[in-house]
């Protein structure tokens, strides 16, 4: 709490400690949560309770005799920790739409960015002035900043309406120090990149992540790996990999984020776990008993998910890493050279043959209106109405807009998604960016794991499937992310917690986005909390932004705010 909120309110006892904070009730609490189901983030079984907030802090749980500022009546809804999403890519899109629409109507309070290996810096001069024209250009948005450490006070000046946490990206260091060369890095920019990785946990950031099937990070041996990670150790802070191979080579993939994680002696987060391409689909029982292994022998790792059977990257990724070395320049010359284009061509129909056929490859986004007509569209369909080869289309469209295309790629089972879903090692997440169904960030066709991860993990999974108790679905998407973030006081119900919450209809909640039409909003989500400001009331945004940067403790071995 600020200490004007205690001079305030003048009946406030704080007690700064493990357990939060006590206080003595003499004058109404700013908001009381009257008759709610509350499931704790814990795990816990429900229970009914009214819940006090003072300021942005949880002051009661239990029974609430006194009348608050401000009373909502939860009877019959539940009411759960604001949800974390522990793999987002929620960031930049903050500052053009800080309203968060697409995030906040799921109930996430959080964000946990700087995922799959790429972070909002450090950036060099060339690479700020690069992504500062994209945002300027298309958004009307300036960026101010190069590193972690801008970020946070550009989100403390403008605030958006959910919060943000962010790792450190091993790509974004690599190409800070090394560029986007294909080649081991020297001792010294060995030495380089640990000092970036230190700096970024001095500014806050709350882990490492490495994107292994994306330049330049899939240029990084397991030993460059381990060495950068084990800037990690003694601060609790985990690294999490995007492996290096999600479907033939999955299994040596997996086994090199727990070799990175034993050697550096720190935690692992296994991105986005799946097995992609119906030869693999076997696999997946194999993934998980090996981190099972690697849990029992030592190793704190876990892993997240989110609730669909499809996928979403970049076009690039059907095409080889090795192509990819130099640039975008480098890689777009290289479809034109004919002693390597005919390479190139053969990994990319291969790796399209794993998912199936070249309709299992959806556009989602284009840099320019020119190719807008491919966006939602699958490759296979397109093509055919053209009368073009899909592998010519697909080039085409990485030339015309310089390897800034978006797809979706069809390439999982539903019976793995359940099972890793429900794994007890398991967290959920969105893997999506923030969205709006107006404004410049509805020009997309993006994947509707961005509106609907969190409803449809309550909807149809926990109601509809019955495939976990509701209380675990929450602690998976609360408590279980916060203490593996070492993140204090936030994802659980109790008193001293930050008051973010997310009351919500279990009979109703559920997505309504679809991969054919993606801007729509869930439904059932019926009043979110941030910070101890309403936001979403009555299913309907209050445009009330209280949103704020949660830094991490460096690695002093403490716990983030």
């Amino acid at each position: 709490m600020k200490r004007r909120t205690f001079l305030r309110a003048g009946w406030v006892l704080a007690v700064a400690s493990a357990a939060g904070f006590r206080w003595r009730r003499r004058e109404p609490a700013d908001l009381v949560l009257r008759r709610a189901v509350v499931y704790d983030g814990t795990g816990a079984p429900a229970r009914e309770a009214d819940v006090a907030v003072i300021g942005d802090r949880i002051a009661a749980v239990g029974r609430v005799a006194e009348r608050g500022a401000e009373e909502i009546d939860l009877a019959g809804l539940v009411l759960a920790p604001g949800f974390i999403d522990i793999h987002s890519h929620a960031d930049l899109v903050l500052l053009v739409n800080p309203r968060a629409e697409s995030r906040i109507r799921q109930g996430v309070t959080l964000e946990v960015v700087g995922q799959d290996g790429s972070s909002i810096g450090p950036w060099t001069e060339a690479q700020h002035r690069g992504v500062a024209e994209r945002y300027r250009e298309e958004f009307g948005v300036e960026l101010d900043f190069r590193d972690l450490a801008g970020f946070f006070h550009r989100l403390e000046r403008t605030p958006p309406a959910v919060n943000l946490a962010s790792m450190v990206g091993h790509g974004t260091v690599r190409a800070y120090v090394v560029g986007a060369d294909d080649r081991p890095a020297t001792q010294a920019e060995f030495e380089r990149m640990r000092a970036l990785v230190r700096e970024a946990l001095a500014h806050g950031a709350v882990g490492l992540s490495s994107g292994l099937e994306y330049t330049p990070g899939s240029f990084a041996d397991a030993d460059e790996l381990a060495a950068v990670a084990r800037e990690l150790r003694g601060s609790g802070y985990p690294y999490a990999s995007h492996v290096r191979n999600e479907d033939d080579r999955l299994l040596g993939a997996v086994e090199e984020a727990l070799h990175v994680g034993r050697v550096a002696e720190v935690p692992v987060q296994v991105s986005h776990l799946k097995a992609q391409g119906q030869r693999n689909w076997w696999k997946a029982g194999t993934v998980l008993e090996m981190i099972e292994r690697g849990r029992a022998a030592g190793t704190d790792v876990h892993f997240d998910r989110y609730p669909y059977v499809a996928y979403s990257t970049s076009l690039s990724s059907l095409f080889p890493p090795w192509a990819q070395a130099g640039g975008t320049q480098a890689f777009l010359e290289r479809f034109r050279d004919p002693d390597v284009a005919p390479r190139v061509e053969r990994y990319a129909r291969a790796k399209v043959a794993l998912l199936g056929s070249w309709d299992a490859v959806q556009i989602t986004s284009t840099r320019t209106e020119r190719n807008a007509w491919a966006r939602g569209r699958k490759l296979g369909e397109l093509a055919a109405e053209r009368g073009e080869d899909p592998y010519a289309l697909a080039v085409r469209l990485i030339l015309e807009e310089e390897n800034a295309v978006g797809m979706i790629g069809y390439g999982m089972s539903e019976e793995n998604t359940e099972r890793i879903l429900a794994h007890p090692l398991g967290m959920v997440c969105s893997d999506g960016g923030a969205f709006a169904p107006y404004g410049p960030l509805s020009r997309s066709a993006p994947h509707p794991r961005g509106y609907g991860s969190f409803p449809r993990l309550l909807g149809l999974y926990v109601r509809e499937r019955k495939l976990m108790a509701l209380e675990t679905a929450i602690h998976k998407v609360t408590g279980m992310p916060a203490a593996k973030l070492r993140i204090a006081d936030r994802g659980v119900i109790r008193s001293g917690a930050y008051a973010d919450l997310v009351a919500f209809d279990p009979a109703t909640v559920g997505d309504r986005a679809t991969f054919t039409e993606p801007h729509r909003y869930p439904v059932g989500i019926r009043l979110v909390i941030v910070n101890g400001v309403p936001t979403i009331r009555d299913g309907e945004h209050t445009g009330r932004l209280a949103g704020r940067p949660v830094r991490g403790t460096g690695a002093s071995g403490g716990k983030a705010p």
